[in-house]
Parts: structure tokens; sequence; C-alpha cells
């Protein structure tokens, strides 16, 4: 081999050498380096000092009852069914007040004959005085004469007061309204023997109106007589009325160990009997709660609830143990574990791990505790990582 063949051959290897090293650079340069994961996060504020207590209850009516005949007997007819709006002297249902009506007939007979006994008694009692005027008898037939004329009297009244006794037991033959309402409740139909006093027909009055939620014992101190409430419905979710607390019951309920709770309520054509109330009520609280969304809530390996934070000087999450004291509509109430000013995860926990580093995004850091959960969402390009 020539030397001129030599060199060019040491000449390609070479510039083959400088070419790969090139590469072999340009490639180094081009590795990107571990991107930080985007985080959504809170800011805790300040602890609040009341904490909210809330119930599910019925409305009601402020008066409300269960109407009964006064008599026993046979229920023949019944004239109204449950959502029947009734008035003043409406018939409600009737009985058969036979037996009654024989009774109201023997009374005005005995009340007619007591009428001509006193008829009798009288004329004798007129004649024995006559008689002793004219001292044809003694004082003694005339004071036998009035003692027969009283005792005439007395029977007379009796059986007059007997006779007005059975006539109200025929006319309670009728179960008639005595106030206008609604019908909410039937207790017994045609057909049925009914005592006296049994439920037949429950009335619910017209005017004000209540709902009655159940309170446990260790909440019912924060209610008395007066203590304003909002009060809300499951049917009409935009509307909010401003409730008053009645009457909180003396005693528990014997069965739910609850204490019932009356709240009267403002006059609305909106609400209707039987509709479910949501109550809420502010009571004095003896821990500070701090307020974060529910979607900030994580557990540990021993399943108990946890959070996120990110310290802010080297923006590391590290796992924080909490107690949670209650759950809300806006998420839960942390008596332990927080403190003002903590950076909280709230979206992509599961994508969290110790002293992993994160990025905060200027436009991603809420000021507030009570943000919506549903806006606090990991940012596209994090989920695709």
């Amino acid at each position: 081999m020539s030397a001129s063949v030599r060199l060019s051959l040491t000449a390609l290897s070479l510039f083959a050498a400088f070419g790969l090293a090139a590469c072999t650079e340009g490639g180094a340069e081009t590795v990107e380096q571990p991107s930080l994961r985007p985080v959504k996060v809170i800011e805790v504020e300040a602890p609040s000092t009341a904490r909210e207590l809330r119930y599910s209850g019925t409305v009601k009516a402020r008066s409300e009852a269960a109407a009964g005949f006064r008599v026993a007997g046979k229920i023949i007819e019944r004239l109204v069914d449950i959502g029947d709006r009734v008035m003043p002297g409406d018939v409600l249902a009737r009985l058969d007040v036979t037996d009654y009506q024989l009774q109201m007939r023997s009374a005005e007979a005995s009340l007619a004959a007591a009428d001509r006994q006193l008829e009798t008694a009288d004329f004798a009692l007129k004649r024995a005085d006559a008689l002793y005027r004219q001292q044809v008898t003694t004082k003694a037939q005339l004071e036998q004469a009035q003692l027969t004329y009283n005792q005439a009297l007395a029977t007379r009244d009796s059986q007059r007061s007997s006779l007005e006794q059975a006539r109200n037991q025929v006319a309670y033959g009728e179960l008639k309204a005595d106030k206008p309402g609604i019908v909410t409740a039937i207790g017994a139909d045609a057909g049925q023997v009914v005592a006296a006093g049994s439920p037949v027909v429950t009335v619910a009055a017209d005017g004000e109106k209540e709902a009655l939620i159940a309170v446990p014992e260790n909440e019912i101190f924060a209610f008395a007589s007066g203590k304003e409430v909002e009060v809300g419905f499951w049917s009409k979710d935009g509307l909010a009325l401003k409730g008053t607390v009645r009457e909180v019951a003396g005693s528990a309920d014997a069965t739910s160990r609850t204490f019932a709770v009356r709240i009267t309520l403002p006059d609305n054509p909106q609400i209707l009997l039987g509709m479910t109330a949501r109550v809420t009520a502010l009571a004095p609280s003896d821990k500070s709660l701090f307020e974060l969304p529910l979607s900030a809530l994580a557990q540990d390996a021993a399943k108990q609830p946890k959070v996120w934070t990110v310290d802010r000087t080297d923006a590391t999450v590290h796992a924080r143990s909490v107690t949670i004291d209650t759950f809300s509509d806006t998420g839960i109430q942390v008596s332990a574990g927080l403190k003002p000013g903590d950076l909280v995860v709230v979206a992509g926990t599961q994508f969290m791990a110790e002293d992993m580093k994160v990025r905060l995004a200027d436009e991603n850091l809420s000021r507030s505790a009570e943000a919506d959960p549903a806006t606090a969402t990991v940012t596209p390009d994090a989920a695709t990582r």
C-alpha cells in the first residue's frame, strides 16, 4: 500500500471518530431532565370557632289532630280522602246511630211520662193547699203534697237531661271538622267498628307550618326557644328560609333517644306539608376547626386520615396526619394536624409520595380553604405524565 493511500485511510478514520464524538455530544445535550409534577393546593385559613349542625326533618302543620267519634259504633260512610281540604262543619264520616235513636225515643217517652206526673203532683199540691186554707186538712198533708211535687219536678228535669244526652249521642254519629285544614291520614274505614275516641281522620289545620327534626342528646344544648336557624328544602334547591326554634322536647324519645325540636317557618306558598327540610344551625365549638375540601383527604397505610402538605422552601410534599371532626357540605372540618398558612394538596393526592418535588403555579394557588373541589384539578400535562 502506498503512503498516499495510507494517509487517506488515516484521515478518513479520524473524520469518522470526530463525527461519532460530535453525535454523542449532541445526543447528551438533548436528554430531558424529569419535569416536576404540578399540583393544586389551597392555603389553610384561620380556624373557625363555630361548627355547623345539619339535620333532616319534615314539614308539619303546627296544629294537627286525629279526629274521632265521641261515641262507639260502626262506621257506615267515610266522606273524605287524604289530601282533601275541609272547612268547619264538613262531615268527615258517619256512624250507624240506630241504637242511639232508639235511646232518644225512650228518653222522649220518659220525659213525657215525667211531665204527666208533674202535672198530677201540681194538681194535688194546689188541692191540698186549698183544703188547708179552709182548715179541712192538716199541715202534714200539705207538706206531703209539696214533697211529692218536688220529687216529680226533679224527675222531669232528670228525664229532660237524659233526652238532651240521647240527642247529643245521635248527633255525635256524624264526625265533623272543627277548623279549616287538609286531611293527612285515615285511621278507619266504612264497615269498621270503632271505640269512642279512636282516630278516624287526621286533619292538619291551616296556618303556621313548622319543621320537625330529631336532635341527639350530645347536641341538644345548642338549641333553645327563639334560636334562629336556616331551613332549606330538598325539592326546592333555591329556597332558603330563616326559621325560629319554637319548642324543644323536655325528654328524649324512648326508642330513638333523640329530642324533638320544632322550628317555626315563615309563611310561604311553596312550602307544602310533608316536604323534606334541611335544617342548618351554628353552635359554639370548644376546639379550632379548619375547613378543607373533601378532595384533600387521603389515607395512610393504617387507614388513618391524612393530607399532603407542601413545604414552601423546597417545594416538597409531606404527609400530615389529621383528626376529622365532622363532614360538611363543602368538605371536612379538621380539628388537629394543621395550622394557618399550611399549603395542602387538594388534587392529585393519589400521585403524591414523601419528599416528592412538585411545581406550584401561581394561578393554581387558592387563598380560600372553602374553594370548590370541582375546580381543584390537576393540569392536563400532569395527568399525562
